[in-house]
């Protein structure tokens, strides 16, 4: 496992109007970041569609999926699509393989009964077919024995694994090349994500940088108060069970659970949060600002920090967001 220069990535929103998607691939990828990652969410639109059109209108902006569910996809044909990708576009694509979330995949009959289990056997079955070895042998979930893929890419991209548990990061070290960490992704919890991915990790592969791409929800403005106000919204859903890895060491984490219980709902809870508490959760503020945060969760270990954009013009905020990029 090997890590990248410190990067700074965008994110392509799941819900951006369909007309903006190309342009917004090329707006990102002409303003200079370094990543653009795809979503793939149920009922939205598809990561593989999604990540092979906006690499075949770019020429070198890297693309990340983030994630692909392993319960929805038989392995050996997401390695074939993922090959062929790496294929069309060497060195581009990065793939993120994840759980999925529980609700979304037990709606559509595709959450196991051990999900770890599934996790771990398809990573490796995906990543020994990249690699052009016959699949390994069957386990409980993941049968691709034997399989070869004859078409495959000179280079395997790398598989980062979309998971928060500290059981799942240590299996992204056991299995993969490192972790996608959801948002918000504040530098205590990108240090203690990445120590609970090093400990997962063989002895052999002892010393070495795994990839850790962080996201966080973004606004770039002349004041603060606007951009902390435009990321408001997208923090609703801190405080969740599901997100309490996220908030480690945040010396505020026991108020923002009483908060959220208080609240009667998530609107309520995002506009009652004092602006301290937006400002660490989020990449908002002036550009200045934005960069000490940014160069703040590098610091901390992550390898791309990738920005979120929100509000009603998402395509028109890329120029503000790139603005905290290096000259």
């Amino acid at each position: 496992m090997t890590s990248p220069r410190a990067r700074v990535g965008v994110m392509l929103p799941r819900d951006l109007p369909i007309e903006q998607v190309l342009p917004y691939a090329r707006r990102a990828e002409a303003l200079g970041f370094d990543e653009l990652w795809v979503v793939e969410d149920l009922g939205f639109r598809g990561g593989i569609a999604q990540a092979g059109v906006v690499l075949a209108v770019t020429e070198r902006i890297s693309v990340g999926v983030g994630i692909l569910p392993a319960g929805a996809r038989n392995a050996a044909f997401s390695a074939m699509e993922l090959g062929t990708l790496a294929q069309l576009f060497p060195g581009r694509l990065i793939a993120g393989i994840g759980h999925g979330m529980p609700a979304w995949m037990r709606q559509v009959g595709a959450w196991p009964a051990s999900p770890l289990t599934l996790l771990a056997e398809y990573t490796i079955a995906v990543r020994t077919l990249l690699r052009g070895e016959p699949g390994p042998a069957a386990g409980r979930y993941v049968d691709v024995e034997g399989v070869v893929l004859s078409e495959r890419p000179d280079a395997p991209p790398p598989v980062l694994l979309g998971v928060r548990g500290p059981k799942s990061l240590g299996l992204a070290g056991a299995t993969a090349d490192g972790v996608v960490l959801a948002e918000p992704a504040v530098p205590a919890y990108v240090a203690a994500a990445l120590a609970q991915v090093q400990g997962g990790m063989p002895a052999t592969d002892a010393g070495a940088a795994p990839i850790v791409v962080s996201y966080d929800v973004a606004a770039v403005h002349a004041d603060d108060a606007a951009a902390l106000a435009q990321v408001r919204p997208g923090l609703a859903y801190v405080g969740e069970p599901d997100w309490s890895p996220h908030l480690v060491g945040l010396p505020f984490a026991e108020e923002l659970a009483r908060l959220r219980l208080e609240s009667a709902g998530p609107d309520e809870f995002a506009a009652r949060m004092p602006d301290e508490w937006v400002a660490e959760l989020s990449l908002a503020g002036t550009p200045a600002g934005v960069r000490e945060r940014i160069a703040a969760r590098h610091a901390a270990g992550a390898s791309s920090v990738v920005l979120a954009p929100v509000g009603d013009d998402r395509l028109g905020s890329l120029d503000a967001l790139a603005e905290v990029l290096p000259g």
